[in-house]
């Protein structure tokens, strides 16, 4: 699998975020985006998964599901914990995996995998931020897609939460998973690659 990007272009509020942006990240491969706040890192991924109109250029994925759109391909990790309060961890991630079209996915592993496995009945309410966004990355592996675009994803997570991301994503690299990243530090992946974004206002 190979996602493709040539000659990208964003535009947001009446300004260009970004252009001419191209990069190639294949299976087994992490591409990192860096760069100031508002270079637009975060409009990056929220393009490549669809959720800001593209305006310029153009996006491909080969050897991926013909059947399938990028998006559908791709798990997006934003800055929000996208939780429902009144639900109990695990129904949260049962809700994830429906939502997802994968209804009967069996939850507990990917809870324990992130170490929230002893909170699985608590109402996620009572979750701290980090706690919130460990329940975030069980989705990633929950449902099964090839593609991970993660904004900051080791953002309010403690150091043994982080070496349990970094572990998650090499496993996901080792399977033929690709990842972009967008971050301000280091997350553990020391063999992926650097795409640093110009330095525009945002």
């Amino acid at each position: 699998m190979r996602l493709s990007a040539v000659d990208l272009a964003c535009h947001r509020g009446g300004r260009d975020v970004f252009a001419g942006l191209s990069f190639a990240v294949a299976s087994g491969e992490a591409l990192t985006v860096t760069g100031r706040n508002g270079a637009g890192k975060s409009s990056l991924l929220r393009t490549i998964v669809g959720l800001v109109r593209l305006a310029q250029g153009k996006l491909s994925l080969e050897g991926g599901d013909p059947e399938l759109t990028l998006a559908e391909q791709a798990h997006y990790l934003g800055h929000q914990d996208a939780l429902k309060p009144s639900l109990t961890v695990a129904e949260n991630l049962r809700f994830w995996a429906g939502f997802l079209g994968t209804p009967s996915v069996d939850v507990h592993p990917a809870l324990t995998a992130v170490g929230l496995d002893e909170l699985a009945d608590l109402p996620a309410a009572y979750l701290s931020a980090g706690q919130r966004r460990r329940l975030s990355i069980a989705r990633l592996i929950t449902v099964k897609r090839p593609i991970w675009l993660l904004d900051e994803p080791t953002s309010t997570l403690d150091a043994s939460a982080q070496d349990r991301l970094a572990a998650l994503m090499r496993a996901h690299l080792s399977e033929g998973g690709l990842i972009l990243a967008a971050i301000h530090g280091a997350i553990g992946l020391e063999t992926a690659r650097e795409l640093r974004l110009g330095e525009a206002d945002s």
